[in-house]
Parts: structure tokens; sequence; C-alpha cells
């Protein structure tokens, strides 16, 4: 059963104990989303308009920081994120990602969940959400994308979704100059994300983080 666990900078994650892995990273999910794909992904772009895909909708945290930091700079959005298996509301709740990031802002992160699936839903004037559920390993991408979210589980407990044939099929879907972020800095990720056609940089982790991640640009 997925269970709630504070994480040291006081924003919560979910522990799935059947993987016996986090969804987020202990040290502080909030500064990792924030750092790691705001930060180093979202703003590093500088498309007006810019075009994002996640690879894991999970909790919603990164969408939810995306919307905000999309409200801020009035810059729009297009947020498509792919998700085989939804966190269920109920455990959603447990999380407390409104109170904790921007209370004033609650209902737009309820409708981030409750958003229809599989259809682009205009959720503000800045930010319009597509949630699609499949299975990322067998998707057939299409279009293209300014950044793209890797925030898959780790390749140690997930290895199906670290394999060289689908960074060459995000490679195809990354925008000229687009950006693909994780928080992995394993060298087996790094020569992967190469050999799709990327330029790979080592960046610094969050703080009190991850020491790297990696950004990968085309």
């Amino acid at each position: 059963m997925i269970q709630p666990e504070q994480t040291a900078d006081g924003s919560y994650t979910l522990f799935v104990p059947e993987m016996d892995e986090h969804y987020h990273s202990v040290k502080g999910a909030r500064t990792e989303s924030e750092h790691i794909f705001i930060q180093m992904g979202l703003q590093h772009v500088t498309v007006p308009a810019p075009r994002v895909l996640e690879i894991g909708f999970g909790t919603g945290l990164n969408a939810f920081l995306t919307l905000l930091e999309a409200e801020r700079t009035h810059r729009p959005v297009c947020f498509t994120t792919i998700e085989l298996y939804p966190v269920p509301e109920e455990t959603l709740q447990l999380l407390g990602y409104p109170e904790q990031i921007a209370p004033s802002r609650a209902a737009e992160y309820e409708a981030l969940h409750r958003a229809e699936w599989n259809k682009p839903v205009s959720m503000t004037p800045w930010f319009t959400l597509h949630k699609i559920q499949g299975d990322f390993t067998q998707f057939p991408f299409t279009g293209e994308y300014d950044v793209i979210y890797f925030d898959a589980f780790s390749p140690d407990k997930q290895p199906e979704m670290w394999h060289p044939s689908l960074f060459e099929s995000l490679y195809r879907i990354t925008a000229l100059g687009g950006v693909l972020t994780t928080y992995c800095a394993k060298g087996s990720v790094r020569r992967m994300l190469q050999s799709a056609g990327y330029t790979v940089e080592r960046l610094p982790g969050p703080p009190g983080g991850k020491r790297e991640i990696l950004r990968a640009t085309r």
C-alpha cells in the first residue's frame, strides 16, 4: 500500500513498499521538483509558449509547480503528461501540497487531478493540461516538445523505463534547442542520452539533495 512520508524540506512524498521506492527524493520533494524541472528545465528554455512533456504524472507536484510558474511569468504552457497508474485521490489529500506551496491555489491542484484524461483541458488562461493514461514504453508520441521532465522511477526499480530506444523516441520529439531534465545522473543514462543524439550536461543537484542531475539538449 502506498504511504505518505515527510521529506527533509517539510513536503511529503509517497513510498511504494512493493518497489521499495519513493516518488521523490527524501531530501526534499518540493525542492527536488523545483530545481530539476522548473529551474533547470522550464526556466532554461526561452520559447514564448513552452510545450512540456512529463514522463510520470504521479502526485501532480511537477504539474502544479509548472502551473504556478506559468501564472507567475504569464508565459503560456501546454503540459502533456503520461501516467499508467494514477494515484488515488484519497492518497493525494494526505500530501498537503497546496497548503504547503500555495494555499490560495488549492482549487487548481485539485482540478489537475480531476481533469478528464486523454484530452487537452484549459486549466487557467496560462496553463493547458493534457493527461494521457497509458504506458510510456508503448506510447507512439507525436509532435514536438520544448521541455521534457523525465521523472520515472529509478533505473534500478523500473529498468524498462530507461531503455535506449525510448530516449531515441524522446529525442525525435524534442524541438531544436529543447531540453530533457532528469534527477538520474548515472553514467549509463548519460551515455544513452548521448547515443540518442542529445548534448548532455551534468548540473549541480538540488540543495541538500543529489550531487548532480542531467540536462540533455537537442
